[in-house]
């Protein structure tokens, strides 16, 4: 089934995850979640998919602008 159709966001697609505000890579879609996975790799985890919205780029070089703020969070 076309995703454009089901409203799946699209595998590669950085999603964030509204219930935590983590960000993570549409890794796939399974059993009704979306499969999310940290930008710079880790354990992948599941989020309902009303709860997942996708990231648009930002002005600075195509940068997301959710990325942007994740990495300049203080740790």
């Amino acid at each position: 089934m076309d995703r454009a159709v089901n409203n799946e966001i699209p595998p590669g697609t950085l999603a964030i995850d509204t219930r935590t505000g983590r960000l993570g890579q549409v890794m796939d879609h399974h059993a009704g979640y979306v499969q999310l996975r940290p930008p710079r790799g880790g354990i992948e985890w599941n989020c309902p998919p009303d709860k997942a919205r996708p990231v648009r780029p930002g002005p600075e070089r195509g940068e997301h602008r959710e990325q942007r703020e994740h990495r300049e969070r203080p740790a």
